[in-house]
């Protein structure tokens, strides 16, 4: 069992994120359809002028900066450790502002004036 396990591993050895044609497609073809939903994020903020929209903003747009990594790893640009760093922090900060943004606006949430009215 071990032979095929370090057979697989060898295989992929060689196999490099950097210069990577389909992983970088992958990449800037999540980086535009993350674009959009970021676009019409703010579009909704904008509309609604409330702090829940400006959190989901944040997230989304943290959401793009974390495509942007990807593809300057892809590209060289951001070394792999950094790339770990950054991709991994962003996945804390998106996943906290969400939570945050349901947490604090909910209906009858801690501090909401308009369980009260």
């Amino acid at each position: 069992m071990t032979g095929s396990l370090s057979g697989s591993v060898s295989a992929l050895a060689g196999w490099s994120v950097e210069g990577s044609l389909p992983i970088l497609a992958v990449v800037v073809a999540a980086g535009l359809g993350t674009s959009l939903l970021f676009a019409v994020s703010l579009a909704a903020y904008r509309r609604r002028r409330r702090a829940q929209y400006r959190l989901i903003s944040l997230a989304v747009g943290a959401l793009l900066a974390r495509s942007v990594v990807g593809a300057g790893t892809v590209l060289g640009v951001v070394p792999m450790p950094v790339h770990h760093l950054l991709a991994h922090s962003f996945d804390f900060l998106i996943a906290a502002l969400v939570l945050y943004a349901v947490y604090a606006h909910a209906p009858g949430a801690v501090g909401d004036d308009a369980a009260t009215e």
